[in-house]
């Protein structure tokens, strides 16, 4: 398996430009498959996610290819609405493929959903949501098949805010009978691409980033050419690496009120944050202030994605500072890697309780998921001497080789091949 390796204690200072956002690209693929014919998308981040994606769509009948940040989707040549079980259990986004395929074929048969081990994540609301629209849902073992003859509008209300479930929910719901209202919907920024996305082949949406969005059902869609959005959790990964080790960096093609949430904790923890149109300067010339108390909770307040980044800022901050999570509850297995570097932390329950150190000291750790990857990485940076992550692969689901964008960045960080077995 491939290593990064790390030699902290170097402020980044330069600019990049942020990549698109995975987890609008992978919704916005699969809702591809709701019209036959070409679809061209920018801005689609090099990922192990997308490429999964991809594999998955040509399994299905489609050509798919991708070069540099775009996408071709050709959907006219689709043969099967079965997902296959090796592909579906590598990426939890393969669930999004179920209300698209249901919506244009009436049928569809996937498997429990892979991905980040971060805690139990059912896909219950997904399926009451395509139950509610008139799906008929049989399930064997670990296999799942839905089918419709006609999927009908109706009122449906989300016990949580779920982001896949709302979005599984609207990619069907554009082509049932009748309007469909989705109460309690997740609001993230991905919801409203996905709704713009729809809406440009021909839907006809409205309410994204509200908790109730409306939805009436057309006939044909046609294919479209669309740009997807700037990824705000990678954007969020590099404000917190600039100020974690002190340096001075600008963010270029992002989009700051997607970053609202994020953006008041930083400047609460002193850390200096301009926003200029897509532009975001971001310095930290001291050492960061602990934060009272962070809670992770749905859009718009702190998100999830982000906690264990920034719970490495807080690590370095001088005082006590709490972190809640209340959306997953695996979320803190980065907490053992980052005590191994020096960091004093203590969970209890949904809290950690983060007393901040002067410093870090580089050590071997294993990413055990993306986002707690993605935290290792920040870790090494700042810390003193050299940090060796292990398992990237999870850190390569989410960011297009963050080695070479920190690199561009000032930081000495390399990948490292496996030695080969003699």
């Amino acid at each position: 398996m491939e290593k990064l390796v790390i030699e902290g204690g170097r402020p980044l200072t330069g600019a990049i430009q942020i990549h698109g956002a995975k987890n609008a690209a992978l919704p916005i693929l699969a809702a591809c498959l709701l019209a036959s014919g070409t679809h061209t998308l920018h801005n689609v981040p090099n990922l192990l996610d997308i490429d999964t994606m991809l594999r998955i769509l040509r399994s299905l009948g489609c050509r798919a290819e991708q070069q540099g940040d775009t996408v071709t989707i050709t959907t006219s040549t689709v043969h099967s609405s079965h997902i296959p079980e090796e592909l579906m259990g590598q990426m939890r986004s393969s669930i999004f493929l179920m209300g698209p395929l249901l919506a244009r074929f009436g049928s569809v048969t996937v498997y429990q959903p892979g991905g980040c081990a971060i805690g139990e994540r059912k896909i219950d609301l997904h399926l009451k949501g395509l139950q509610a629209l008139g799906a008929e849902i049989e399930e064997f073992s670990n296999k799942i098949v839905c089918a419709a003859e006609t999927l009908q509008g109706n009122e449906i209300f989300l016990d949580f805010p779920s982001v896949g479930a709302t979005e599984n929910i609207m990619m069907a719901a554009v082509r049932a009978e009748g309007t469909t209202t989705i109460y309690n919907a997740a609001r993230e920024p991905e919801i409203q691409d996905l709704q713009n996305f729809l809406n440009a082949m021909g839907a006809d949406i409205i309410g994204a980033g509200t908790d109730t969005i409306t939805i009436r059902g057309v006939t044909t869609l046609s294919p479209c050419t669309y740009r997807i959005i700037p990824d705000r959790i990678v954007a969020g990964t590099f404000l917190v690496a600039a100020a974690a080790t002190r340096g001075n960096i600008t963010l270029e093609r992002v989009n700051p009120a997607h970053l609202t949430s994020v953006i008041h904790v930083l400047k609460r923890a002193g850390v200096q944050i301009i926003a200029d149109g897509d532009i975001i300067h971001v310095s930290c010339k001291a050492r960061p202030k602990a934060v009272e108390r962070i809670v992770t909770s749905p859009h718009p307040s702190f998100p999830t994605d982000l906690q264990s980044q920034v719970m490495v800022l807080l690590s370095l901050a001088d005082g006590l500072s709490v972190m809640k999570e209340t959306i997953f509850e695996g979320r803190f297995k980065h907490v053992d890697e980052l005590s191994r570097m020096g960091a004093d932390i203590r969970v209890d329950m949904s809290s950690a309780f983060i007393r901040g150190v002067p410093r870090l000291y580089g050590a071997t750790v294993e990413a055990t998921d993306l986002r707690a990857g993605a935290a290792l990485v920040i870790a090494g940076l700042a810390a003193h001497g050299t940090t060796i992550v292990e398992q990237i692969h999870h850190i390569d689901r989410g960011y297009d080789r963050i080695e070479h964008m920190l690199v561009r960045l000032g930081a000495s960080v390399r990948r490292q091949a496996p030695v080969p077995s003699e």
